[in-house]
């Protein structure tokens, strides 16, 4: 991309890249020897598809008064045999017999019937034209019908048909194609596949993007504030010998506002800002993304000082230590890109930002000092950084006065900015389907719920048996919940559908953030998993299937207290799991022997029947309170937390 310049040295309006004109003098060449060899083929074929015969054999047949019509050409001759060749007895019209018309006309045996004789009779002989003064008396003689070609030759008709016409089909065929490769490539098509296809933003017309706009991520912008500081003023850092960091890796879940720091950077340095994604580099030809990495850096030195982020770039910085064997292509982007971060000098104010969810498959060589020399982690925010998350998104929409942010952001633990901001834009809208002018706090209630279980289905009727199992099956929770010490307090139950799968379900938020949690609390929030089935045990003398995903957590949670958090009286203080991509899903890997494995199921089996035995206990022992607080639910198929300890104070 070339922007062009105003006088004062600024960035002025950006043009996309203009694709390479074709070599048209090899285009032309090309072109030839493809209809060349369109018209020898051609030929060949057509050829191929005359019936030749020779000159004696014609007149063979011409005397024997098969030949119905000839046409003499400057060249050659073309006839047809009259429909009547197999009539006139065993010597055949005029002495020639059957075999020796089979043999001139190369006939297969038996091809005597009605229709072989009309096909022979529409089929055109072709032969060569010989000097003959005789030829004409012979087929007035032998009633011929003969003539010459109506349409004469013409040099410049066949010229055109044979060499211009397929020439101009060649190059309508060839644009057709550049076209599409354009269309589907953006940059250029085929003729700029090696470019790069980084976005330029100029001093003038930034990212739009500060960090203002940026909230509940403070620790990375205090990083980054300090790149940008380089950038404004290298000269206070080269008096004491610093150099300013090639590269950053921000690194965090999905949805933390990672690219949107990129920009922040960008738009509080007003320098050139380029960026694209790792996986746009990658191409099916090998050596092309490694032609857009360098001609990526060729742009950056050119408007240096200047930003080049790579978003998502593990697409490309994968570890090239893979025993199932490396991908040519993306190694070669890898190592022209290693090779581009090592070349460029700091000192004229390139700094290179990458962001990934992935950091632990990313090649040592990308992330060792000198090329990422910072690695900034951008998580999910704390209750304070919610709080201003939300308090950023919700400036920009009406509010009530009614509003407690902070009764948000104690509802959304473990919410990344990209969901808070899905939030307060269903509350928005939901504000407009009600008809109000301002966002009230149960709009942003609502959104919350729907953000996480899903919008309600006022379709779904539960019938009056189904209804009660749920009634007692949340207020099971609940209710243990609220009868043990460490459990979070209750905010709100519900029996109403949700569109995710939920017939009901009851809200527990804490009422400080936590980033610790004791072995008791763990075993408080299993026993209280577990109160939902003990209830419908306790009520109706059988489980449903309503517990499947209280079922889940609860074993994922004895699980990790038994493999990874040394919480287990059998294994002690045992590493039996590993954690990978702790920034996506979390999986964990096993890393014990088989035996061990079967040993941690037991164990895992024990907590959960234990905690479920607890719960049924209290239940049992509150068994008046279960029945009371259910009906009520069961009637009212909504209540707060308030309106639930209101209840069981009662």
């Amino acid at each position: 991309m070339n922007p062009t310049r105003n006088e004062d040295g600024a960035g002025g309006h950006t043009t996309p890249d203009q694709p390479k004109k074709p070599n048209m003098l090899g285009l032309l060449i090309a072109g030839l020897i493809i209809t060349f060899i369109f018209n020898m083929v051609a030929g060949s074929l057509a050829a191929g598809n005359k019936p030749q015969l020779e000159y004696g054999q014609f007149i063979q047949l011409v005397e024997s008064g098969l030949v119905r019509q000839v046409q003499i050409d400057d060249q050659q001759i073309a006839f047809t045999l009259k429909e009547e060749i197999r009539e006139g007895g065993e010597g055949g019209e005029g002495g020639m017999d059957q075999r020796t018309l089979r043999e001139i006309l190369r006939l297969p045996a038996g091809a005597e019937g009605p229709a072989e004789r009309r096909l022979l009779s529409s089929q055109v002989y072709y032969t060569g034209l010989l000097e003959d003064p005789a030829l004409t008396e012979r087929l007035l003689k032998n009633s011929v019908a003969f003539s010459k070609p109506i349409i004469q030759p013409n040099p410049i008709r066949d010229f055109i048909s044979g060499w211009i016409f397929p020439l101009l089909i060649f190059y309508g065929i060839y644009f057709f194609i550049m076209r599409k490769f354009s269309n589907m490539g953006g940059m250029g098509g085929m003729m700029n596949l090696g470019k790069s296809r980084a976005k330029f933003y100029g001093m003038e017309k930034n990212t739009g993007v500060s960090f203002s706009d940026v909230a509940g991520q403070d620790e990375a912008k205090e990083s980054l504030v300090e790149l940008v500081d380089f950038l404004h003023n290298p000269d206070k850092y080269r008096q004491i010998g610093a150099r300013q960091p090639k590269g950053a890796l921000l690194v965090g879940p999905p949805g933390t506002g990672k690219t949107l720091l990129a920009k922040a950077v960008a738009g509080e340095a007003k320098v050139p800002f380029f960026s694209l994604s790792g996986s746009e580099f990658v191409e099916m030809f090998v050596g092309v993304g490694a032609s857009r990495v360098r001609d990526l850096f060729a742009e950056a030195a050119k408007h240096a000082p200047c930003i080049v982020f790579i978003d998502e770039i593990d697409a490309i910085g994968k570890s090239r230590d893979n025993q199932l064997g490396g991908n040519d292509e993306r190694e070669q982007t890898l190592n022209q890109l290693l090779s581009e971060m090592d070349g460029f000098d700091s000192s004229k104010g390139i700094l290179v930002l990458a962001a990934t969810n992935r950091p632990e498959i990313l090649d040592k060589a990308l992330l060792r000092p000198g090329r990422f020399d910072r690695r900034i982690i951008v998580e999910k925010p704390d209750l304070p950084g919610r709080k201003a998350i939300l308090a950023v998104h919700a400036g920009k929409i009406p509010l009530d006065s009614d509003v407690d942010l902070g009764e948000i952001g104690r509802s959304t633990s473990g919410a990344t900015g990209a969901d808070l901001a899905n939030m307060v834009n269903e509350a928005a809208l939901r504000a407009v389907r009600m008809g109000r002018s301002k966002v009230i706090q149960e709009d942003l209630m609502e959104a919350v719920e729907t953000v996480a279980a899903g919008k309600e289905k006022k379709d779904r009727v539960l019938s009056p048996r189904e209804k009660r199992m749920v009634a007692f099956h949340e207020v099971g929770h609940a209710l243990v919940s609220a009868l043990q010490k460490d459990a979070q307090p209750v905010r709100k139950i519900t029996i109403v559908p949700r569109t995710m799968g939920a017939l009901g379900y009851t809200m527990q938020a804490p009422e400080e953030e936590r980033y610790l949690m004791t072995r008791s609390e763990l075993l408080t929030q299993i026993c209280t998993l577990m109160a939902g089935r003990a209830a419908e045990e306790l009520e109706f003398g059988e489980a449903s299937t309503g517990a499947a995903n209280d079922i889940e957590r609860a074993t994922r949670l004895a699980r990790n207290m038994v493999t990874q958090y040394g919480m287990s009286e059998k294994f002690g203080m045992m590493g039996l799991e590993s954690l990978t991509g702790q920034y996506l899903d979390g999986r964990s890997v096993f890393t014990a022997s088989d035996a061990s494995n079967a040993a941690v199921d037991v164990e895992i089996s024990r907590i959960i029947n234990e905690c479920h035995d607890r719960a049924t206990e209290l239940l049992r022992a509150n068994r008046e309170k279960l029945v009371s607080l259910a009906e009520y639910l069961y009637a009212q198929e909504t209540i707060n937390g308030a309106q639930f300890m209101e209840k069981l104070a009662s």
